[in-house]
């Protein structure tokens, strides 16, 4: 048997750029205008730096194949462990299922001819199911699919914001900024888009799940947050530049702003290096399913491990290991999403399946900042390879802040903050399906916990 591939440092630093840099939700920020500069310095203050720390130290000191769902039942007992579960696991087929709708407008950019209901159904089954077939292979084998898609991101982030900087040079900024235009936006539409801003700073926890695959996860976890955090940040800032000088905000598409952006900045409406880009584009979807799909795999298996997921859940290839079940059933419930998904009446299917992914996706999260407190009171003599520095009260600061941003941007996105049709038309559906999922995700734990 051969020896098992393990990750080098720069592999781990290239999987967090893969897993946390979300390429297709730099447009949704986009949307906020010119003061999403001041939201994204504000989150990688107050959120991105107290979370990348938080998730250092719990990922080095438990460092199991459960993650967050790991940490949070360690603190708080098995019930809060399968919220943090169900929440976490259920976030990926709809995430999923939101990125196969983008896949046909892609392929219309690169043949040039729209795509019919039917053939774009199919084209995004295939995308489920081939990242499906994917997440069934061992991360470490498939490494280089995360770095590459990692190398195409920097590489599309880069050419948006250089070609965006080049724009504003010889043509002006589609968007005029001006003191007052890059102060915070407190309009129910821009705040909507924050939890966005939040979602892309999320995921630090997945690298922790591969430390089976490391050469020494106890410095290679903290090393590849933090260096893969300062990296992320400076990309985002970057990009986010290129779309707001290149899109004006009215005109912003949350689903395809990324090729939008590239279009304007060039003046070719389609062609060679458009549909390359827009292929490229594409790649990187995939590596966000597939790098995602390890660590919400892995967590919901260990939770079903634990009767904290239902038994499917727990299933894992006798080949390799891989936890199987967990991504059968994410192909499945997406692929349900993409077929009803044109009977639907919304203009923008994109950004409702992903805003209900965001809400469930940030519930998992809450949890674990006081999890981190709680852990370092009843668990003090903990071995902690890194360790948050800080007084209590900072420890407490550097928590709770987080959890309140959280909070605020679940408030401004699954909840109607006026009743005029438009509001109601974009919000009422994200509102109905969380609380289905919440109820959906209590009923689990009654029945698995009744004989507990």
């Amino acid at each position: 048997m051969g020896k098992k591939k393990k990750f080098r440092m720069i592999d781990a630093v290239l999987t967090v750029i893969c897993v946390v840099f979300v390429a297709e939700a730099a447009a949704p920020v986009a949307a906020i205008g010119n003061s999403q500069y001041f939201w994204w310095i504000f989150m990688i203050l107050l959120f991105l730096l107290p979370y990348g720390l938080i998730s250092s130290e719990l990922g080095t000191t438990y460092d199991g194949e459960g993650g967050l769902y790991d940490w949070i039942t360690k603190a708080y007992g098995h019930k809060w462990g399968a919220r943090a579960a169900w929440y976490y696991w259920i976030n990926f087929p709809l995430w999923m299922a939101s990125l196969a709708i983008v896949c046909p407008g892609m392929l219309e950019v690169v043949i040039g001819k729209e795509c019919g209901t039917v053939a774009a159904i199919i084209i995004e089954l295939i995308f489920i199911w081939v990242v499906t077939a994917i997440a069934f292979t061992p991360t470490a084998d498939a490494v280089w699919i995360l770095n590459g898609a990692a190398a195409i991101k920097v590489f599309l982030a880069v050419l948006v914001g250089a070609l965006g900087i080049y724009g504003a040079v010889t043509n002006g900024v589609a968007n005029p900024i001006t003191i007052g235009n890059l102060l915070p936006s407190f309009d129910i539409n821009s705040l909507s888009f924050i939890s966005v801003i939040l979602f892309n700073m999320l995921g630090f926890e997945v690298i922790c799940t591969m430390s089976d695959s490391m050469e020494n996860p106890k410095k290679q976890i903290p090393q590849a947050i933090i260096i893969g955090g300062f990296v992320i940040a400076a990309i985002y800032m970057f990009s986010a530049f290129g779309i707001g000088a290149a899109i004006p905000t009215s005109e912003v598409s949350t689903d395809s702003g990324l090729i939008d952006a590239l279009v304007l900045l060039t003046g070719k409406d389609g062609g060679l290096f458009i549909s390359v880009c827009a292929v490229l584009f594409v790649l990187t979807l995939f590596g966000n399913m597939i790098s995602w799909s390890t660590g919400v795999n892995e967590v919901a298996a260990y939770a079903a491990a634990n009767s904290d997921m239902p038994a499917i859940f727990a299933k894992r290839s006798e080949k390799n290991g891989m936890p199987v079940g967990s991504a059968f059933v994410n192909a499945v419930v997406a692929s349900a999403v993409v077929i009803i998904a044109p009977f639907i009446p919304n203009e923008d299917l994109f950004w409702s399946f992903f805003a209900l992914n965001l809400v469930m996706f940030l519930m998992a999260y809450i949890p674990i900042f006081p999890a981190f407190l709680k852990l370092r009171r009843i668990d003090p003599e903990a071995n902690r390879p890194f360790k948050v520095p800080g007084s209590d009260a900072v420890l407490k600061i550097l928590a709770y802040i987080p959890v309140v941003l959280i909070i605020i941007a679940l408030i401004f996105t699954a909840i109607p903050l006026s009743f005029d049709s438009e509001t109601l038309a974009a919000t009422l559906p994200i509102t109905i399906g969380s609380i289905l999922f919440i109820v959906i995700g209590e009923i689990m734990i009654k029945v698995l916990h009744k004989n507990k």
